[in-house]
């Protein structure tokens, strides 16, 4: 008779208290902006006293890196889910489906995308655990773009600067619209030009 391994309900409990609070920082993150968190904010939202949350997290940095760590995961996730069995023969389109898949999952969080590319406090820096995610972003993005020719460094860094330039423009000034999301083809268009595809 095989006899299952005893749950550990207090690591269970833990863990779904850490995520009820990351959940509850990215909601004050949404309402308030990325860099006026508080861990009072964070505390009232989980029916917990601040000082509780030291028990969690060590600091209110400690919940940023979490959330970094998160972002990233999940735009990992959105590439991997882009790129599917594989990109579109096609470089033009295939730059296009990349760059897409980032935009569209950078812009629809403002304080997601200001944690994962704006300097939000002096004195946080992401541990390497949570820029691990970031990392594998950047190789992902490597990768699939090598896969259709595109390899020089300065390649890579200009089609990185122009789909987040335009992430940054359609955040600052048309937040919930379309202005820079329909350029997004366009641009992508002239850098292909630029890299003779």
């Amino acid at each position: 008779m095989l006899v299952d391994p005893m749950r550990d309900r207090v690591a269970e409990r833990r863990e779904a208290t850490r995520r009820e609070i990351l959940t509850s920082a990215w909601e004050v993150a949404q309402e308030k902006g990325i860099a006026a968190i508080t861990l009072k904010d964070v505390a009232d939202r989980v029916g917990m006293r601040p000082p509780s949350l030291y028990s969690h997290f060590a600091s209110k940095n400690a919940i940023y890196d979490a959330m970094f760590a998160q972002a990233w995961q999940g735009c990992l996730e959105a590439l991997h889910a882009a790129a599917g069995p594989g990109l579109p023969g096609d470089p033009r389109v295939a730059m296009t489906v990349m760059g897409r898949a980032y935009f569209d999952y950078a812009v629809a969080d403002q304080a997601r995308n200001q944690l994962m590319n704006a300097r939000i406090s002096a004195d946080f820096q992401p541990s390497p655990e949570a820029y691990a995610p970031s990392l594998a972003v950047w190789e992902l993005s490597r990768t699939l773009l090598a896969s259709i020719g595109v390899t020089a460094e300065a390649d890579l860094d200009l089609y990185s600067a122009v789909v987040g330039g335009l992430v940054d423009a359609q955040l600052a000034n048309d937040p919930g619209g379309d202005r820079y999301a329909r350029q997004l083809d366009r641009a992508i268009g002239m850098l292909a030009d630029q890299f003779g595809f």
